[in-house]
């Protein structure tokens, strides 16, 4: 018996050739079609280089820079010369007073240029006044403006009350020769006048100057604050009691 193999014809060959083809075409278009489509769903990874930008533009945002030594926001103190055995204690004035533009600071009466004393109460309609007075002891002439800095202190150094606050206008300009004088007024209230209780009685009274950044002492004669009515006004021309 004999045995027939029958050979596809070429035809069929190259037909079923041609659809592999074709299929295996259709199968990288389409991936490649994906692809083209949506670029940005493969992740970039983000180089040293692009880390490094972000952490810097951080850093900028918030205001620091890596490393810096942060700065001290904390105003500058003045240098106290309070009378010998006297070192002040808790709150003394610092920057209350008064920065003149048209003054120079070489015309400015320095601490060291001057006398202070208190002069006596003028007391009327439940208030007290004394009289703050600057004389110009040095051999030429300089100018004050504006209010000085004004704490009551014990001998020991302690705070008694609070700072004098500013009342009335910063004034103008005073000039002083040699000898001449110019006053500031301290101004408090009687007791009994106001529910506030008085501050103990004060020892010494420490001034900053107008515009000085050195202090001076003067005996307070035991002024007491009522009412926690302290005030201190600008300086003026002259000298009362």
């Amino acid at each position: 018996m004999s045995l027939t193999i029958k050979t596809p014809g070429r035809g069929r060959r190259v037909a079923a050739g041609t659809l592999i083809a074709v299929a295996a075409l259709g199968l990288t278009a389409c991936k490649g079609g994906t692809d083209a489509a949506s670029p940005s769903s493969a992740a970039t990874p983000a180089t040293s280089s692009d880390a490094g930008q972000g952490s810097g533009s951080q850093a900028s945002g918030s205001g620091h820079s890596p490393g810096a030594e942060p700065q001290s926001s904390a105003p500058g103190g003045h240098r106290s010369s309070a009378a010998p055995g006297v070192t002040p204690k808790g709150s003394v004035p610092r920057t209350t007073q008064s920065h003149s533009s048209a003054m120079s600071a070489s015309d400015r009466c320095t601490a060291a240029a001057m006398s202070l004393r208190l002069g006596p109460a003028d007391i009327g309609a439940g208030n007290i006044h004394y009289p703050l007075i600057f004389t110009n002891k040095g051999k030429k002439a300089c100018s004050l403006r504006g209010f000085p800095g004004v704490s009551l202190i014990n001998r020991d150094g302690s705070a008694v009350g609070k700072p004098a606050t500013r009342a009335g206008g910063s004034g103008g300009v005073v000039r002083l020769q040699p000898g001449q004088s110019a006053h500031a007024v301290l101004h408090t209230i009687n007791e009994g006048l106001s529910d506030t209780p008085c501050w103990g009685k004060s020892q010494i009274v420490y001034v900053y100057p107008p515009g000085s950044k050195e202090s001076m002492t003067t005996g307070s004669g035991g002024l007491r604050v009522c009412g926690g009515r302290f005030e201190v006004t600008a300086v003026e021309p002259g000298a009362l009691g």
